[in-house]
């Protein structure tokens, strides 16, 4: 796979091309009118999995916040610094998304960062961000099952906050748990009747 400067460089051309030329461009809409993103999604840093591009989205249609592993951690109301409960603020009490998509994936890095934290190297960040996420036993499970645990965590993370709770109850916002496997390309949806992963359909 080519991967160089000169390949991102032709995309931000193809880019301009397609979004921002023109008076009616959907930059130009977007530059005019704000955005008004109805879906918020929770995504992993790794660079197989860009939502916006799974997804295959227009500027504008998502609100996106990635991290390591794509992990939302607890509600701490305090001094600290804590970007992805800034985002997650913004996002659901600012622009007042809809839909609140937490998206793990396949091959994770970040959990296999907790798995075998021993093998970490530089590592002034990543054990105390990935230790969010725990389980009392976690050598039964294999990488990929451990990612999955690992959305179950953000989920009950996500309804320790206030914020996140109430519109869930008022059913102003809708809470989904996906899965996508490098691989295969899909993307698989938890379904909390069935308490199991379904391919989305």
């Amino acid at each position: 796979m080519k991967n160089s400067l000169e390949k991102i460089l032709n995309g931000y051309h193809c880019f301009r091309e397609k979004y921002a030329k023109g008076d009616l461009s959907v930059m130009r809409y977007l530059s005019r009118y704000g955005q008004n993103p109805r879906i918020m999604v929770v995504a992993c840093c790794d660079s197989r999995v860009d939502p916006a591009l799974i997804l295959q989205c227009d500027p504008g249609d998502l609100f996106v916040v990635r991290n390591v592993a794509n992990i939302v951690p607890p509600y701490e109301h305090d001094d600290a610094h804590h970007g992805t409960s800034a985002a997650l603020e913004f996002g659901i009490c600012f622009l007042e998304v809809k839909h609140l998509i937490l998206l793990g994936h396949s091959q994770c890095g970040g959990i296999q960062a907790l798995l075998n934290n021993p093998g970490i190297g530089q590592n002034d960040f990543i054990s105390n961000w990935v230790n969010l996420v725990h389980s009392e036993d976690h050598t039964h499970y294999s990488a990929d099952e451990y990612a999955k645990l690992a959305l179950q965590q953000s989920y009950s993370n996500c309804l320790s906050f206030p914020w996140i709770k109430n519109k869930l109850q008022e059913q102003s916002l809708q809470l989904h748990l996906w899965f996508f496997d490098i691989e295969s390309g899909q993307i698989f949806r938890y379904s909390q009747e069935e308490k199991a992963y379904k391919i989305l359909l």
